[in-house]
């Protein structure tokens, strides 16, 4: 909240609302990643820190990179990295996603990749699939009627190769409430999806990721 007065990592202002639109949200994917057998995951677009500092936090064997392209996002999230302790093993880089993917280091090296909140479902499948091992999962944040996004999104999976994708309520509707104040946890993230993206064993085209410009003018 301290940065947040400088650098603008979020609009939501009230700390008890950060935990629950943020840190709460940030946590709901932590069963797919444990299910995944995820050892280590890239977050992109972390921004605030959210969803890879909660994630990285719970899972305490883990390691995590967390990409932000904004230098100054990126400092924060190296102060805060350290100042929660977590230095050994999370990492912090400041730079594309496009970078990555050409960087035989990070090429088809993750198990998992996180993303909230960023761009649509077929543009994240394009940046995230490249960073993939085969089988690595992708998790993506969406809200309210995915339907369409997930259908579009189809193209890109056959396009790169193949894979899955499953859509997963954060909240099931015969769940009870937990309340924080006056507010209900459970109420906030009612209508937020997972969408789990599992990746295929054939090997991404090495085209892929296109640059942005590429990616605007022929969107999947």
């Amino acid at each position: 909240m301290a940065w947040n007065a400088s650098i603008n990592l979020t609009s939501i202002r009230d700390p008890a609302e950060v935990a629950i639109r943020h840190v709460a949200d940030s946590l709901t994917a932590l069963p797919c990643l444990v299910a995944a057998g995820a050892d280590a995951f890239i977050d992109l677009g972390s921004g605030g820190g959210f969803p890879g500092l909660p994630l990285a936090a719970a899972m305490s064997s883990v390691e995590a990179l967390l990409v932000d392209s904004v230098a100054k996002k990126a400092r924060f999230l190296a102060v805060a990295v350290d100042a929660v302790g977590l230095g050994d093993r999370v990492r912090v880089g400041s730079v594309r996603a496009e970078a990555l993917a050409a960087d035989r280091r990070h090429r088809a090296c993750w198990p998992a990749v996180t993303v909230r909140a960023v761009a649509p479902l077929a543009e994240l499948i394009e940046l995230a699939f490249p960073l993939l091992v085969p089988e690595g999962v992708l998790v993506a944040w969406k809200r309210g009627d995915v339907d369409a996004e997930v259908q579009a999104a189809r193209r890109a999976v056959d396009a790169l190769g193949g894979g899955s994708m499953e859509t997963r309520s954060v909240v099931s509707d015969d769940r009870g409430s937990a309340n924080v104040g006056r507010t209900s946890i459970l109420g906030v993230l009612r209508g937020h999806r997972l969408v789990v993206v599992r990746r295929g064993s054939t090997p991404v085209p090495a085209a892929y990721p296109r640059d942005p410009g590429a990616r605007r003018r022929r969107p999947w």
